[in-house]
């Protein structure tokens, strides 16, 4: 199995062969299973609210109990009352989910090859540029038909091109080497180089 390879004028430069987790047969379960979990695990958890033991408020009683013709009251700090506390808020909460790494690799695998099989990956020969100029990853994009689409840079670590790309809105660079399948599904469009290709197939060896 093969597939084209551009140069960043949106040239034919030949074709390339994939690997074969290309080919990866798509479990819908086990990919929401992991993606939704990598949502989860971006959560911090750090919300609080206060108690009616928490909120400061004299815990004398606001009036007596019978003769005033208001309703009985205990405290000022009841739910019930304005800035008293809040009954059953939030507080801090670990949203951790544990996924193991087989599972992660594997969702990784399918992510790559329901985008493939949609038509969604491009690999390109080289993305080296001599300079951190926005206007040249721009040109790019519009070369590659890949304008006002949500793009995913999976390639080595390259700081002139993670540079010339970061004002540009929905497109992203990541590390070959650290992209998940959250990221994958997400993007409408998956750019990768001969040599990242190389380093997934490395990294999915397995």
């Amino acid at each position: 199995m093969d597939t084209t390879v551009f140069n960043i004028k949106g040239q034919e430069q030949g074709k390339i062969d994939l690997p074969d987790f290309f080919l990866t047969k798509v479990s819908p379960a086990l990919l929401h299973e992991v993606t939704t979990a990598f949502l989860t695990n971006q959560r911090a958890g750090t919300h609080s609210s206060k108690s009616r033991g928490e909120v400061a408020f004299s815990g004398a009683k606001p009036w007596k109990q019978k003769g005033t013709g208001n309703a009985r009251a205990g405290q000022r700090n009841s739910p019930l009352w304005r800035k008293g506390g809040v009954a059953f808020g939030p507080k801090p909460k670990d949203y951790y989910v544990k996924i193991s790494k087989q599972k992660k690799q594997a969702a990784l695998n399918m992510a790559i090859a329901e985008q493939f099989q949609n038509g969604n990956i491009i690999v390109v020969d080289s993305l080296k540029l001599d300079e951190p100029k926005t206007k040249k990853v721009c040109e790019m994009l519009k070369n590659l038909k890949l304008n006002g689409r949500k793009i995913v840079f999976a390639i080595s670590p390259d700081p002139v091109f993670k540079l010339a790309s970061r004002n540009i809105e929905e497109v992203f660079v990541e590390n070959v080497k650290n992209i998940n399948a959250y990221q994958v599904l997400w993007a409408d469009k998956i750019v990768l180089t001969s040599e990242s290709l190389d380093l997934l197939k490395n990294r999915l060896a397995n």
